[in-house]
């Protein structure tokens, strides 16, 4: 949970910092996919599937549908960061989810019916960097010593 301190500011843990962190950067991308010029060959852009030719940043093979879920996943983080057991399960659930989606995006093939969100080798390999990116920080991050909270799941505070 926030603390307040001293001064009546609130501050955050450092797991529930983590998740409001990868939730910004998943907002930014979710924004930026329907940005023409940052999202190459915009206009090639479909709902889903695999057919859409439009690459964000030039790699990263996008569609609206892509996008939505990105920006759902930012609104998802920034919710459950507000408390510390959210934070930890966004980053810990959504971790195993990106693995997951990594290992999908291996078994279908790029030109598969079933690649609907779209998904192509630079995706994937992107979804398996965010995917045990998450899933470290949320453990490491929410880490227990003893019983109470460690230093780790507390704020940036001094000894």
């Amino acid at each position: 949970m926030a603390r307040r301190s001293a001064g009546g500011r609130t501050s955050r843990t450092r797991v529930q910092l983590a998740a409001l962190v990868v939730a910004g950067v998943f907002l930014l991308l979710g924004v930026l996919g329907f940005v023409p010029g940052i999202t190459t060959d915009y206009g090639d852009m479909t709902f889903a599937g695999h057919h859409s030719g439009a690459r964000l940043l030039g790699l990263f093979q996008v569609s609206v549908l892509h996008n939505l879920l990105h920006l759902g996943f930012a609104v998802a983080g920034l919710v459950l960061a507000r408390g510390v057991a959210g934070a930890r399960l966004y980053l810990v659930a959504g971790g195993a989810l990106y693995l997951g989606l990594w290992i999908y995006g291996l078994a279908v093939g790029e030109d598969s019916a079933a690649n609907f969100v779209p998904l192509n080798d630079a995706d994937n390999w992107l979804h398996l960097g965010l995917g045990l990116g998450m899933l470290l920080l949320g453990l490491l991050l929410s880490a227990r010593a003893g019983g109470s909270g460690s230093r780790l799941d507390r704020p940036f505070d001094r000894p």
